[in-house]
This record gives structure tokens, sequence and C-alpha cells, in this order.
């Protein structure tokens, strides 16, 4: 059993010891906070893709959803954590429930495209909000309140905040994929004609499982509204979305772990080579599909193997 859970334990545990190993500066911290913000949302596009077999081009929408709602409420005076991340993760969820209900309609090719399209006009939309900066961004200039604090300015407090966040997803989504739900939503990607001769329906699970991932994204955009205390159309754009997807690749599709892996990987590579060179896109982008084409199983299967 311990076997079982030693990669994901191993990784926890690192994040976890991270900052008193020589990594509480301000900009390791804030590193590691990225990583683990984008983990969160990879964990949900994991869900979706490893668990559903639905592959979305769309998911940064829901990140800037939940930083516009931190956007939005904290122009209008409002800055409580009570109020501001339950509206971030309810308005995600609403956009992935009300896109998901057309795309889920669709599969494959169509599928993608599809939420790309739904990516893409929430992209432009957020680029025409001229009341909280349009194509220039809004500059937060505190964190959200945490019970009347300002907690979240603290950084360490915040690391650690986002790990347990970090955690709570993983353990939720493991169970989530070993419930009934999850076993029906995994034979759906296997044959859905055979699920539905069996009598179930894949819309509503596929519909429910959309849903949760952007519930997910909305908690990780409103989490990177207040670690980078700026939000930007950027946040939307379909390449965030191709990011995630390529960190669920990454770290290796089927296991939650993997999506956190492959964000941590995809986040520290990116800083290595921008300290390396200028054009480190140059290095960076042959580099993933290499590994796309090379690494099956991605960095978590290269693990197993190895162990």
């Amino acid at each position: 059993m311990l076997h079982r859970y030693a990669v994901p334990l191993a990784i926890f545990g690192a994040l976890a010891l991270a900052p008193l190993l020589g990594f509480g500066a301000g900009h390791s911290l804030s590193l590691l906070a990225r990583a683990m913000i984008l983990g969160l949302g990879a964990v949900g596009l994991s869900v979706l893709v490893g668990g559903a077999g639905l592959v979305s081009l769309g998911h940064a929408a829901s990140f800037g959803i939940g930083a516009y709602a931190v956007v939005m409420l904290d122009a209008a005076g409002q800055t409580n954590a009570g109020v501001v991340f339950p509206v971030a993760v309810l308005a995600a969820a609403v956009f992935a429930l009300l896109t998901g209900a057309v795309a889920i309609r669709t599969a494959g090719v169509n599928f993608i495209m599809i939420t790309l399209a739904f990516g893409q006009m929430a992209f432009f939309t957020a680029a025409s909000l001229s009341a909280y900066g349009g194509d220039d961004g809004y500059t937060l200039y505190a964190r959200t309140r945490l019970f009347g604090t300002r907690l979240l300015e603290n950084r360490w407090f915040f690391h650690y905040l986002l790990l347990a966040l970090l955690v709570l997803a993983w353990v939720a989504g493991r169970r989530l994929l070993a419930s009934r739900f999850g076993r029906v939503l995994r034979a759906i990607r296997e044959n859905p004609l055979r699920v539905q001769a069996l009598g179930f329906s894949p819309y509503p699970y596929q519909l429910l499982a959309y849903t949760l991932a952007g519930a997910l994204g909305g908690l990780a955009g409103a989490l990177l509204a207040n670690a980078t205390e700026f939000v930007a159309p950027s946040f939307i754009a379909w390449q965030r979305s191709g990011d995630l997807l390529f960190m669920v690749i990454l770290g290796g599709l089927g296991q939650l772990h993997g999506a956190v892996l492959g964000a941590l990987a995809f986040v520290l590579l990116e800083e290595y080579l921008a300290e390396l060179t200028p054009h480190w896109r140059l290095i960076f982008g042959p580099l993933l599909v290499l590994v796309a084409l090379y690494l099956k199983g991605g960095l978590l299967g290269l693990v197993q193997r190895r162990g």
C-alpha cells in the first residue's frame, strides 16, 4: 500500500520541505506557488482527459473566470475570502456547465475545436472589459483578506495553504475516479456504446466531470490572481490551455499526481531555460515535442520504470 503512494508522497513531501531546505526566498516561493496553482488546475484537467477522455483546449477559460471574479469583486470593494473564492468557483462552474452542455454533444476533434472556440470567446470578452484594464490588465494592490486579516500576503502561509488545497484536490480526485461515478466515466472513455447498452447515459456523467474540472480551474484562477496580484486576458489565452494540457501529458496520463509532477517540471524547466538564454523558447518548444514523442507514460512512467 505504501509503495502505491510512494511517488505522490514524495512530491507532496518535497513541496512541504522546500521552504525549509533553502527555497524560502521570495522568488523561489513565488515560483513554487505558481507551479502548485497550475498543478491544481492540471489535476482537474487530468480528471477530464484521463478519466473522461475529453481533451479540452479551453480549460484556461475557467482560470480566467476565477481570476476576473477576484478583479470584479476587488473593484467593488469586496475582498473577503469567504465571498471571493466561492464566487470564483461558482462562476467558473456555471461557465463550464453552460459551455459543456454544448461541447459534450460532440466528440474528438469537434470537441477540441468547440472548447477552443469557447475559450477564445472568453479571452476576447476579457480583453474588451475596459473597466477592468482591458488588454493592459488589472493590478490588485492587496490580496484577498482571510478572516479579516492579510494572511495570504505571508509567503510561507500562502505556500502551505496552496499545498493543502493541492493535496485536497488530489485526494478528492482519486476518490471521485475510484467511485461508481469514476468507473462509469472511465468506461465511457473506453466504449460509450457499451455503456449505453448497460443503461447509462454518458452525457450527464461527462457534463458533471466537465463542470467539476471547471470549478477547480476557477479556484486555481482566483489563487493565481492573488499570487501574481495582476490579472490580464493572457490568463485565458489558448496557449495557457495548451500549457495545462501538456503538463498533464508530461507528468503522465491516468494518474492525478502525474499532473502535479508535470506542472512542477514545466514551470521549473521554463524558469531554468529563461535564465540560460533570452531565446529559451527555441529550446523549450522542441524539447516539449521530443518529450511528447518519446517519453511514453510521461515523467511518471519514467520514474516507475526506473523504480
